[in-house]
């Protein structure tokens, strides 16, 4: 998959079902899940919000670089909050050191409940048999095993999304583990909730904003 989170011609024409908000920096009304939130914390200064947990008036962005770059230099988080605030010129850094923590943590909260493995062997394994519901390898890995693994989940499952943005370090502490270059996360909802904050985060992790998820 290629270029971050967009709406086609064709979600264009569908309705939207969840809660919806508008973009500060595009003006595009999209689901709320499908977009960042930000709210003005103490001092008036822009605090990214990816749990959507703090309190005060939601402030919502495409999850792109380029986005929240245009919505800063435009003073559009002044105009969304409707009154003086202070935007970190390093904002959208935070808001990537964010993403990528959230990430990893929901893969350490897959392992730890059984629901991810790490390593060559115990990747195929769970790639022939059809249980992944997605395929993590370390963008340092060496290029022979991972096409090797990306070739067998796509035979298995021609939609098995691989992600791509992390190096073996980060995946391995994640893991509790040495450095690991190959991860599956078994199919059902940490291998959703972990696609949906790696969206968020492909967004961020390029500086032109293409999404290394899935290559």
């Amino acid at each position: 998959m290629k270029g971050g989170p967009r709406v086609t011609d064709a979600q264009e024409s569908e309705p939207l079902e969840g809660p919806q908000r508008r973009c500060i920096a595009s003006g595009e009304v999209r689901e709320k899940a499908d977009l960042l939130r930000f709210v003005t914390g103490p001092g008036g200064v822009i605090v990214p919000d990816p749990g959507e947990e703090l309190p005060g008036r939601g402030i919502w962005c495409v999850p792109r670089r380029d986005m929240v770059e245009r919505a800063r230099q435009r003073r559009q988080f002044a105009r969304a909050a409707r009154q003086p605030v202070t935007v970190p010129e390093d904002l959208a850094d935070t808001v990537e050191a964010l993403l990528r923590q959230r990430c990893l943590n929901r893969l350490g909260l897959a392992m730890r409940s059984g629901q991810a493995v790490g390593g060559f062997d115990k990747v195929r394994a769970v790639l022939t048999r059809g249980d992944a519901g997605v395929l993590l390898q370390a963008r340092d890995g060496a290029d022979d095993g991972r096409d090797r693994l990306r070739r067998l989940g796509r035979a298995v499952c021609s939609g098995l999304p691989e992600i791509t943005l992390f190096d073996a370090d980060e995946l391995g502490r994640a893991l509790g583990r040495s450095p690991t270059v190959h991860v599956a996360v078994y199919d059902g909802g940490h291998a959703a909730r972990l696609l949906r904050e790696c969206d968020r985060l492909a967004g961020f992790a390029n500086q032109d904003g293409t999404d290394e998820r899935a290559q």
